[in-house]
């Protein structure tokens, strides 16, 4: 490590604003070897232990060969997500994103296994297995899809030079569906690369728990959340907005909705479970809403919160896909339609394939909440978007994982 640090100075006093993560990466990328036996599992830029990531390591784990493995997990408050891991029993080692030790480990493990990306410096060596499992179906147009935008940080330019590059890292990229498999072939431009057959349709792993819970699951969840056994639960999870950006503070969302309004007309019924993108930096608080609104927007793990909801309200995120396999109402608030399918970002296809009543006003949210629980059918459209966008999802994803990854038996 001293010889690294050297290096580093040395190099800082040629080049002052390069980041010295990325020279760190750059030595062990060039004289680190790779360990055979180690993986790195990464969510969300560390910014907790979850999604494919999690349920991928957890079917590992129950593998006898896995016992040979060192494995971390990335993150960015160990504190936090040591008592998260601590409390499920998962005996891994958590490495923080920002000491060197991360650098060496993405640099040196064979197996890389990420929801999101990894840093712009990382290099996929030859030797490593790089798995993209990506986080939902996507509803919005993504990299090369995109037509028009009004992202506030990057052009469309610079959003598919990110996506080819990251194509040029994955090995495979994990699909639950045709649908989804085309889109990231397209949106990837896998088909023009000649890398098609970097799409692993397999289903997403963090749905398995959907398919496989028990009554008792949901029980103890509503327990832990302190939710009262006499009241509808409804989830709220809108998505943010690409063009609500302020300097300084980061990606914002404005509310649209009078929770005051709400509680006055649903409050002896019903709560509600608030929880907000990870990428919106805008805080909120609901002190005055005790009660009545919950904010679960840090919650760990959001198949919880799908399984404990009697109805999800969501815009234009993609948590409707996950939430449908539970074959539960949705209602869909997209009180700014016009200007977010025409400006923003763009669909992959038409809301009427939506299963679920689709409003644009304030005022029509009451009647539209009540209507959507009372009067529910799973019926035809609804049985058929599920074909259409969750075609894999069976409760089976990981051991799939697991085995084609890990085991080489592709299914």
């Amino acid at each position: 490590m001293d010889k690294i640090r050297k290096i580093i100075r040395f190099v800082k006093r040629l080049f002052p604003k390069t980041p010295k993560m990325k020279f760190i990466y750059a030595w062990y990328y060039k004289h680190g070897k790779i360990n055979e036996k180690q993986a790195l599992f990464e969510s969300f830029h560390g910014k907790d232990v979850s999604d494919s990531s999690l349920a991928i390591l957890q079917e590992f784990l129950k593998m006898p060969e896995s016992k040979d493995f060192k494995i971390y997990f990335a993150t960015n408050d160990k504190k936090r997500d040591q008592k998260f891991i601590d409390s499920i029993g998962l005996k891994v080692e958590l490495v923080d994103i920002a000491d060197f030790k991360y650098v060496k480990v993405l640099a040196t493990s064979k197996y890389l296994i990420n929801n999101s990306s990894f840093p712009a410096y990382f290099i996929r060596r030859d030797e490593q297995v790089y798995l993209q499992t990506w986080h939902g179906t996507p509803l919005k147009r993504l990299g090369y899809d995109l037509e028009t935008s009004e992202n506030a940080i990057d052009s469309i330019a610079d959003i598919r030079k990110k996506y080819a590059m990251d194509a040029e890292k994955f090995n495979y990229i994990l699909s639950p569906s045709g649908f989804a498999s085309e889109k990231f072939i397209s949106a990837w431009n896998l088909k023009e690369t000649k890398m098609e057959d970097k799409v692993m349709e397999i289903g997403y792993p963090r749905n398995d728990f959907l398919i496989n819970h028990t009554q008792e699951d949901i029980r103890m969840i509503k327990e832990k959340l302190e939710i009262p056994e006499d009241k509808k639960v409804i989830l709220y999870a809108p998505t943010w907005r690409d063009n609500q950006h302020e300097a300084g503070t980061g990606f914002t969302y404005d509310l649209n909705v009078d929770f005051d309004a709400l509680r006055q007309e649903l409050g002896d019924e019903y709560v509600i479970l608030f929880r907000v993108h990870y990428l919106v930096a805008s805080k909120f608080s609901f002190d005055d809403y005790e009660g009545f609104i919950y904010n679960v927007s840090n919650y760990d793990d959001i198949n919880h919160l799908y399984l404990i909801a009697d109805l999800l309200i969501t815009d234009y995120s993609s948590v409707f896909f996950d939430y449908g396999i539970l074959k539960k109402p949705m209602l869909f608030y997209m009180y700014d339609l016009e200007d977010y399918k025409d400006s923003i970002r763009g669909f992959y296809f038409g809301i009427d394939k939506l299963p679920g009543k689709i409003i644009t006003k304030e005022e029509e949210l009451p009647d539209a909440i009540r209507d959507s629980i009372d009067n529910f059918v799973y019926d035809d459209k609804y049985r058929e978007f599920n074909e259409t966008f969750s075609k894999r999802e069976d409760g089976q994803a990981s051991r799939r994982f697991v085995d084609w990854v890990f085991r080489g038996e592709k299914g």
